[in-house]
């Protein structure tokens, strides 16, 4: 069972039950506070029970701490003490955490070999009245309230990621086990005094890892979102062009291309003579542009919203005028063009995905004009609001839902385990709070995201746009290979 993170955790069991190898297998050893390392910190070792009281009172300080922080904690004593338990039941309420409580129900006799087994053991009789204890709990947490208790009559490994594949998926099928496809979209480029070097090493990992495409944001300034002015950010149209002569099977394109930045026309261009270089495998991610800075710097125009949405609306109408067969006049839907004289054609329909989150304008003209919408949101209950408007603006121009595919931009914190997670969330998090910014970037291992994938794809996505924030070159992208499979 997937268990809520953030929350408090409180472990329930006699000695030997396998309270605190259950919680290292799962939680990092800063996250979890436990009666008998207390001990062992306010008195002469773990078995000094003298010093229990004073551990107590150092374990309800760091409780109260963590979850008024809205940090996760994990409880590791008896838990038999049901004031203590409701203490701590009360904590969680207080911060808004879910309580969780999770009961180890190992057998009596494997807890009494385990016992036997240690520097000190218990005497018989005192793990005799444990056993006993523990039986009666189960009836009084039944009335406690608890958010999720969770009996665990096991003691089994965590989940592991999936092993990583070790040869070229190119050709193969490449949408995951979770239902999606997941695009690696490349926005940060710390590529040193080797560039080309740098972007054939990653794009070669992302094949690897079994990635089901490519996409480069489009930008003439790097977004102070991923890093600072100065940090190179390529012309993504010529960058994609080096990728496609890899041969790779990735699909490539932009998320998201401005219209403001160049006349349809030239996009359209563009995007023809990609899909003849990889066989097909191009897409054009395009959007309203939002950033006035870059604009000003370069001496381009930035109009209105209204007005860019006006010309996102042509742009994808002419784009498509001049990928149809022919040579044609076009004169349609406020789109006039002479000829439609655009070689090389491409060679299969060219997917265009309409990047923004607006609902009424953006998401009508994705569901007019787009082969499918790129929602920046990854959170569930956003996400299903916008797929129903998305669905509803289908119905208003006529057009089967199924007919345009939901894609989301999903910025998640990626590590290989949960000590990896919290310490990427440390490095990036800046002034946020570590629990915000855990929250907002999803903070997981990649077992964890392929579960939130997984969840996705049930709300109705089809291809994920992943960037994490720490891409560095190609063993982060191999690090992540573990999502497609």
């Amino acid at each position: 069972m997937s268990l809520p993170d953030p929350a408090l955790v409180v472990l329930v069991g006699a000695s030997g039950s396998g309270k605190s190898t259950w919680a290292a297998q799962r939680y990092r050893a800063e996250e979890v506070v436990s009666s008998d390392a207390l001990r062992g910190v306010v008195g002469s070792g773990p078995h000094d029970l003298d010093a229990s009281a004073d551990a107590f009172a150092v374990l309800e300080s760091v409780v109260r701490a963590r979850s008024g922080r809205g940090l996760t904690t994990v409880v590791d004593t008896l838990g038999f003490d049901a004031g203590r338990r409701r203490g701590w039941l009360a904590a969680a309420r207080a911060a808004g955490l879910p309580a969780v409580l999770v009961e180890l129900d190992t057998p009596d006799q494997e807890c009494r070999r385990r016992n036997a087994a240690r520097d000190q053991p218990l005497p018989a009789r005192v793990l005799a009245g444990q056993l006993a204890r523990r039986r009666a709990v189960a009836d009084e947490v039944a009335d406690e309230a608890w958010d999720l208790v969770l009996p665990v009559t096991s003691d089994p490994s965590p989940a592991t990621a999936p092993p990583a594949p070790t040869e070229s998926r190119a050709g193969r099928e490449r949408t995951a086990s979770t239902g999606v496809d997941v695009v690696l979209q490349v926005s940060r480029f710390p590529w040193g005094e080797d560039p080309l070097g740098w972007l054939r090493g990653v794009a070669l990992a992302a094949d690897e890892a079994g990635f089901s495409g490519l996409a480069l944001m489009d930008h003439l300034i790097q977004i102070p979102q991923v890093g600072r002015a100065w940090d190179p950010i390529p012309e993504p149209w010529v960058t994609l062009g080096a990728i496609a002569g890899l041969g790779t099977g990735l699909r490539l394109g932009t998320l998201c291309t401005p219209v403001t930045f160049r006349q349809p026309g030239i996009t359209a261009k563009a995007a023809a003579t990609l899909s003849a270089l990889t066989g097909g495998r191009a897409f054009v991610g395009i959007g309203a542009g939002w950033w006035e800075r870059e604009h000003a710097a370069f001496a381009l125009p930035f109009p209105s919203a209204p007005e860019r949405l006006d010309e996102l609306e042509y742009s994808i109408r002419a784009m498509r005028a001049l990928w149809a067969p022919g040579t044609k006049a076009h004169a349609a839907d406020g789109v006039f063009l002479p000829e439609t004289t655009c070689y090389p054609r491409p060679t299969v329909p060219i997917p265009v995905v309409v990047g923004g989150n607006g609902e009424l304008r953006t998401l009508r003209i994705a569901a007019e004009l787009g082969d499918a919408c790129n929602l920046t949101t990854s959170d569930p209950q956003v996400l299903r609001h916008k797929v129903s408007v998305l669905r509803l603006h289908c119905a208003e121009v006529g057009r089967d839902p199924a007919e345009v595919a939901v894609t989301v931009l999903d910025l998640p914190v990626v590590g290989r385990d949960r000590d990896d997670v919290w310490a990427r969330v440390e490095r990036l998090r800046g002034r946020t709070a570590a629990a915000a910014f855990a929250a907002r970037s999803h903070a997981g291992t990649v077992s964890e995201h392929r579960d939130r994938h997984a969840a996705l794809a049930e709300l109705g996505v089809s291809t994920i746009f992943l960037s994490t924030p720490d891409l560095d070159g190609p063993e982060a992208v191999l690090a992540l290979a573990g999502l497609n499979a």
